[in-house]
């Protein structure tokens, strides 16, 4: 193991700090675990001075369980350390000539770096992700005066960093006296850390309060457990709402189901929560195409079909499968056709089931568990008998069946709303309803008989 691999005369929290350093970024090593200093070790336990309590949170959420195989632990198990939170240097400002001033603020106002191919004119347009775009483009048109704040959520590579980008470019294109600043979560972090360790928060709370006009925040959710970052970023937010300026963010999650506080969650919805979902197969299709004819990349189109059939979680699976068919085709100077695709491509594509699942598979299988009519699942009867199946149905529909809510709340003669409260009672149900998640249990094995 790595671990006696280390030299006997390092103490346990240097092996510890080469250990995590071979592990994580340059950039996160200096910000979390270089200022931390070793101040008494022995056998019982160990003392550690951090500069801030946020340190010492990040240490102790991220790593206990790597700490407890370097560190000494209690007779229950916990980690022995004790912590120290360094004395502030009084001196610091007088130390600092005043020419060094400026370029520290300089450091605050970094320029915006949004992605040049990310825009609004590049980003293929379908069911699942309209309103969403509509709405974005209503943000970028008019910066604090629509949906403000504009929370968009969905998948892993659906395009939320894309339509993020397109908004932070139109606004910088259409609205020139406006100042945008796109960030992510993770960076927001290390700049509130960087500024702790300075001892110049004070800056970095100006800078973001009163020297930007749009905020862009990417991946809301690793905001999660971390309850300090969460207040210094819900104070920001705050203000700059209460100032009407323009706040877009995105979370693979709606606001609900992150483990944020009530607080938190209840300023993102105060204003728009637009779901990004899957991108059905004609918009798979288009997106590769695309992709492609930016890579300079000829696909025919009954190829485009095979792809975007196997290829179906999210769109960069989709740009990956054009990068690589480009070389291999520009290398080996060979034409695209099914065959060139399943060999160079065999990983990455799906198995595609003989039968599609359908609505009325499901609505079989849930009627035959639950012992109710197919009728009453696609009628209005509201009788607990009958609601809690149709909400299970609607769930699984959600689940198993590519397809956008407005076309899925069609099958069911519903609304898309509705189709998402029956989604969020029954994940709500299943947390605590064992005989619920058996019955759904039974309904899945059943839908994957039916399509053999």
């Amino acid at each position: 193991m790595e671990i006696e691999s280390q030299p006997t005369t390092q103490s346990p929290w240097m092996q510890f700090l080469r250990f995590v350093r071979e592990r994580c970024s340059e950039t996160a090593y200096e910000n979390w675990f270089a200022p931390i200093r070793e101040v008494e070790f022995d056998h019982t336990g160990i003392t550690l001075e951090v500069p801030n309590v946020f340190v010492k949170e990040y240490l102790l959420t991220n790593y206990a369980s790597d700490l407890k195989s370097f560190l000494p632990t209690k007779s229950d198990g916990s980690l022995a350390i004790e912590f120290s939170i360094a004395p502030q240097k009084r001196s610091w400002n007088q130390q600092k000539p005043a020419q060094d001033e400026p370029k520290r603020d300089e450091g605050n106002n970094k320029e915006v770096r949004l992605n040049s191919n990310y825009r609004f004119s590049t980003f293929i347009e379908g069911a699942s992700n309209q309103f969403v775009k509509s709405a974005a483009v209503g943000v970028a048109s008019r910066p604090g005066q629509s949906y403000n704040p504009l929370f968009i959520h969905g998948g892993v590579g659906l395009g939320k960093t894309h339509i993020l980008h397109s908004i932070g470019h139109h606004v910088q294109e259409n609205h020139r006296s406006l100042r945008v600043q796109c960030i992510t979560t993770e960076a927001f972090i290390n700049d509130l850390v960087e500024h702790l360790r300075n001892k110049s928060i004070e800056k970095m709370k100006r800078f973001y309060r009163s020297q930007v006009d749009v905020l862009l925040v990417d991946d809301i959710q690793f905001l999660q457990n971390r309850l300090n970052f969460e207040e210094e970023f819900c104070n920001t937010f705050e203000t700059l709402i209460n100032q009407n300026k323009q706040i877009v963010v995105t979370s693979d999650k709606p606001p609900a189901q992150l483990k944020l506080s009530e607080r938190m969650i209840a300023r993102m919805e105060w204003g728009l929560v637009a779901h990004m979902g899957m991108p059905d197969l004609e918009t798979r299709v288009a997106i590769l195409m695309n992709k492609a004819e930016m890579k300079g990349l000829k696909i025919p189109s009954q190829v485009a079909f095979f792809i975007a059939e196997h290829i179906q979680n999210n769109v960069r699976q989709l740009e990956g499968a054009v990068n690589r068919l480009s070389a291999h085709c520009r290398l080996l100077e060979l034409n695209i056709t099914e065959e060139l695709v399943e060999e160079t491509l065999k990983e990455m594509l799906q198995k595609c089931p003989s039968e599609r699942i359908s609505v009325e598979q499901i609505l079989k299988s849930v009627a035959t568990v639950f012992q109710v009519r197919i009728s009453d699942l696609r009628g209005n009867v509201r009788t607990k008998n009958v609601a809690l199946p149709r909400q299970v149905a609607m769930y699984l529909a959600k689940e198993m069946i590519n397809e956008s809510l407005i076309m899925l709340a069609g099958h069911f003669g519903k609304t898309h709303s509705t189709i998402l409260h029956a989604c969020k009672n029954i994940e709500k149900k299943v947390q605590t309803d064992e005989m619920l998640r058996r019955q759904i249990g039974i309904i899945r094995r059943n839908i994957g008989s039916y399509t053999i």
